[in-house]
């Protein structure tokens, strides 16, 4: 399945690991794109908390399974989403899609 037709639910993280953000995307390059182009703007939530740093991805192969889990994940609290992150990327480091080999 190539990646234009999956969804992806992924989660941010400012600089100093203070603050996760969970989202969904059909591109996530793009997003990823758009979310550092946010920064400092305090109109939304990854802008005003500076929350650019990838640290956790996962694809689904349909958009109501990827919203559902997101949701999922939006519901947890923060010592469970750490756990999350920690499964797929243990030290926290900002992934990057076109070096990541975790």
């Amino acid at each position: 399945m190539s990646a234009a037709h999956r969804y992806c639910v992924y989660l941010l993280t400012n600089a100093t690991r203070s603050v996760l953000y969970t989202g969904i995307t059909n591109d996530l390059r793009t997003r990823l794109h758009q979310h550092i182009q946010s920064r400092g703007n305090p109109k939304t939530f990854t802008g005003r908390y500076q929350c650019y740093l990838l640290v956790y991805f996962e694809y689904w192969p349909d958009p109501t399974a990827a919203i559902a889990r997101e949701k999922e994940i939006k519901l947890w609290n923060r010592a469970k989403k750490n756990t999350l992150v920690e499964q797929l990327n243990p030290t926290w480091q900002a992934i990057d899609l076109e070096t990541w080999t975790g």
